[in-house]
């Protein structure tokens, strides 16, 4: 390997990095080269009880949750410092964990700073509020912290992920312990540290990367956890669901998608196009906003699919740290052999691959590389349509009229997120009212807005992060009532 290898990255527990308590360690493997470049401290049961055990012990004190709102936010504000003043080795961390182009990565840790800093600027803004009442006197609404709340993170964006959990949750003063993915945790651990750094009290945020049969469930059902953050698939957040029941926990997830993109003859086939392949292509299409289905109107579905498939085989695949790359590797080699079942799965279905699919050849066929998949001759009912493939490829299909379009979007298990192209705006909200999903963009492939709620319907999840609303999700209400006399 040319670089050099990552010091050994132990657990963060009350502050202190450590070595898991049965000794146990994982290697990191690159992506694009399918080499282990790091290891990780495999955290066990008794190690998230004792983060729990830290977390719990942190928000007793009070130095967190008591602390007044301005520190809270030279804190939080200080964490999206630190996040800028590292970001670009923690975009190295993501680039070469994950497999995302370098750039992208750049743009993601960005994301992540800007995070801290609206929940920093929302401490002193969310507030209770006084209520008229029959009776003779005063009611009052406070909203307080939960307590521990944990946060179990995917490996699609670790980072970016992690800071929509974290940083609501910290703003409304509450303590965290965070479950990285086992296969991307170097930027948890890396925030972990930073927010040290920024004078986040130790305990605050606890950081165990492990199996999620094993950590995760942990952090699910301890009783002492109020609040459980959950992102990942469908199949597992249920699951999340259940574990969580006993002890009525809340308990927010953001799940699978497979999100339409419907395109009306009168859109502005330029922009619709360019937008279109990296809204599917982008992050190698392992984003659950992946608007991986198209539906795209008789009288333009020819040349949209050419100048699709056009631009698609015009995608440059490669090293992700070449800052020319616009797709990396897979993040794994099982998840691509998964991604290739799928590919033959549909042509078993009937479907005609009209470009990519591919491994690339020489130095690059030792990693996780798939070229951009396009499929035609699709119907809704099909299992590439109906599945999150989480891969790069996508199945293009022709619709009728705007009925056609709205009952082949929403004949599906999930709800996330999705687009609409046209020039007609009345059209555009008829649309978006009938379309049963948590977001939308019209004319845009943008589904991420730090401003504004994240989330889902249906299988897609139920909570919202994001937005004001996410500290709702973090914060408990308590009512109050002052007699008059």
């Amino acid at each position: 390997m040319t670089e050099p290898v990552l010091p050994d990255q132990g657990i963060l527990i009350a502050g202190q990095r450590r070595e898991a308590s049965d000794g146990a360690w994982s290697n990191l493997v690159d992506p694009a080269t399918n080499e282990p470049f790091a290891r990780v401290a495999r955290a066990t049961r008794a190690d998230a009880d004792a983060a729990v055990a830290a977390a719990a012990g942190a928000f007793a004190s009070g130095a967190w949750p008591k602390m007044r709102p301005r520190r809270r936010q030279d804190v939080l504000r200080r964490i999206a410092e630190l996040i800028r003043r590292e970001a670009e080795r923690l975009a190295v961390y993501e680039s070469r964990n994950v497999g995302k182009p370098i750039t992208a990565a750049r743009g993601e840790i960005a994301a992540a700073a800007a995070t801290f800093d609206f929940y920093a600027g929302a401490v002193d803004k969310f507030h209770g509020q006084t209520i008229p009442g029959d009776a003779e006197g005063t009611l009052l609404t406070f909203h307080e912290p939960i307590g521990v709340c944990a946060a179990i993170v995917p490996w699609n964006f670790p980072l970016l992920i992690l800071s929509w959990k974290v940083a609501p949750a910290l703003a409304m003063g509450n303590t965290v312990v965070a479950k990285p993915a086992s296969v991307t945790p170097l930027t948890a651990l890396a925030l972990g540290d930073l927010a040290l750094e920024a004078g986040l009290p130790p305990g605050v945020l606890n950081v165990v990367p492990g199996a999620g049969s094993i950590v995760g469930n942990a952090l699910v059902e301890h009783p002492d956890v109020r609040k459980v953050s959950f992102t990942g698939s469908t199949e597992v957040g249920a699951e999340v669901m259940r574990r969580a029941a006993d002890d009525i926990k809340r308990v927010s997830l953001e799940l699978g998608g497979k999100s339409a993109n419907i395109v009306f003859a009168d859109a502005d086939l330029d922009a619709a196009v360019g937008s279109s392949v990296f809204a599917v292509y982008d992050n190698a299409g392992q984003d659950c906003c992946s608007r991986s289905r198209i539906l795209v109107q008789h009288e333009v579905f020819d040349e949209f699919v050419a100048r699709f498939v056009e631009r698609t085989e015009r995608l440059v695949v490669g090293d992700p740290m070449d800052e020319r790359t616009e797709i990396g590797p897979l993040v794994t080699a099982d998840h691509l052999r998964r991604v290739q079942g799928y590919l033959d799965l549909g042509e078993q279905e009937g479907a005609r691959r009209v470009c990519g699919g591919d491994r690339l050849g020489g130095d690059l066929a030792r990693g996780n590389y798939l070229t951009p998949a396009v499929y035609l001759d699709v119907r809704p009912d099909m299992q590439i349509m109906e599945d999150e493939i989480f891969g790069p490829v996508v199945g293009i299909l022709p619709f009728a009229d705007e009925a056609e379009a709205v009952a082949v979007a929403n004949a599906s298990r999930y709800g996330l997120s999705g687009s609409i192209w046209t020039r007609d705006i009345g059209r555009a909200l008829r649309v978006a009212r009938a379309f049963e999903t948590g977001m939308l963009s019209i004319n845009s492939s943008s589904s991420v807005h730090i401003e504004a709620p994240f989330g889902g319907v249906k299988r897609s999840g139920i909570g919202r992060e994001q937005g004001m609303v996410a500290l709702e999700h973090y914060s408990e209400y308590k009512t109050v009532f002052i007699a008059k006399d």
